[in-house]
């Protein structure tokens, strides 16, 4: 069996790392790379710290609009899976890459595999919620990652195909938290930012709806960080680093340390060692579950209804008074992070066994 593995941004290289592994002794794998992120930073390190096979193909798709990026992706994997005929193509998530690649097969009457199905936000106006509606409606397997995911395609009418994996990202975590804690190379990281764990902030921010604002925006959020005890530390995207560095320079800010995206492996450390994460990332917001971290998640919805039960997540809107009384007086319930819905870190080889049985 030939499957086509399509990965295009970050979180889809720290996915194909478990799965992939589990895949390599039932079938033949190709990974195909659209480019959607090609920063260094971004990309490559990710494939050479988590082992993950060299992409078969990179499509060198880079940034654009949502219809030009997504319409280049699509001529471009279509090629691909003409010259190669494959028997499956697995796609991840919900991002551009994703739709193209599940569109491409579907037209060519490939079946789809999609991991993490079943996420809904209930925003339409969201890019990642149209993408992954769009996606689930011509999988052939909707591998679920909670049952929550399960009862969304159940009220869309979808429930041929659809499973409970777990969650691929659980895996992922609890086998690249231990390498990464026992790596000298890898913690050195606290003494090179000059921090210590549990006495500084994580946040992220890269999602349209949160820097379209522009200039303004990016402001009214610094300024709730300016004011919260710790250090903020924030690996900027770079598509957000010039907003970033102007916020800075015009309002004086010096509780904000911007640092370059850092390999997966920094991350889970970074994230393991705050006291609290800020971020309007789908992903960030279940490691942080996952490692007891509290989150404060920039957005007006979540995808991921599961961690909010206890307030180990909450939403906040886009307001400085909003999340500055969020991260400082958000109280966590202990007791309500005893359950686990994510499964039980063995998503990857069910998916894989799934599969092999095609």
């Amino acid at each position: 069996m030939k499957i086509v593995t399509i990965v295009g941004a970050r979180p889809q290289f720290i996915k194909a790392s478990v799965v992939s592994a589990a895949l390599k002794p039932v079938c033949t794998e190709l990974i195909v790379h659209t480019g959607q992120h090609y920063d260094r930073n971004m990309s490559d390190v990710f494939f050479e710290e988590l082992s993950i096979p060299k992409p078969a193909y990179n499509l060198g798709v880079g940034s654009g609009s949502h219809g030009h990026q997504t319409g280049e992706m699509l001529m471009k994997i279509e090629d691909v899976i003409l010259e190669e005929k494959p028997d499956v193509m697995l796609v991840y998530g919900d991002t551009n890459s994703t739709l193209a690649g599940a569109l491409a097969a579907s037209k060519l009457h490939i079946p789809v595999a999609h991991v993490e199905a079943g996420l809904r936000s209930y925003n339409m106006r969201m890019p990642e919620e149209q993408n992954r509606v769009l996606t689930d409606h011509i999988s052939k397997w909707l591998f679920c990652p909670t049952q929550t995911a399960v009862d969304n395609l159940k009220k869309e009418g979808i429930t041929a195909g659809v499973s409970v994996s777990g969650d691929v990202m659980l895996d992922s975590v609890l086998h690249f938290l231990k390498l990464a804690q026992e790596n000298p190379s890898k913690t050195a990281i606290y003494g090179q930012l000059g921090i210590e764990p549990k006495n500084y902030r994580l946040a992220t921010l890269h999602r349209a709806e949160t820097t379209d604002g522009g200039l303004d925006a990016i402001i009214c959020i610094f300024r709730a960080f300016e004011q919260l005890p710790q250090l903020v530390v924030l690996p900027i995207h770079p598509r957000t680093r010039p907003l970033a560095e102007q916020a800075i320079a015009k309002c004086g800010f010096r509780n904000i340390k911007l640092i370059d995206p850092v390999g997966y492996l920094e991350m889970l450390l970074l994230t393991s060692g705050a006291c609290q994460v800020l971020t309007d990332s789908g992903g960030l917001q279940k490691e942080a579950w996952f490692m007891n971290v509290p989150c404060i998640t920039l957005r007006q919805e979540t995808e991921w209804v599961e961690t909010l039960v206890g307030s180990w997540n909450v939403l906040a809107q886009l307001t400085t008074e909003d999340i500055y009384e969020k991260a400082m007086h958000t109280q966590v319930d202990l007791a309500a992070h005893e359950r686990m819905p994510f499964g039980d870190g063995k998503a990857s080889e069910k998916i894989a066994a799934a599969l092999a049985k095609t």
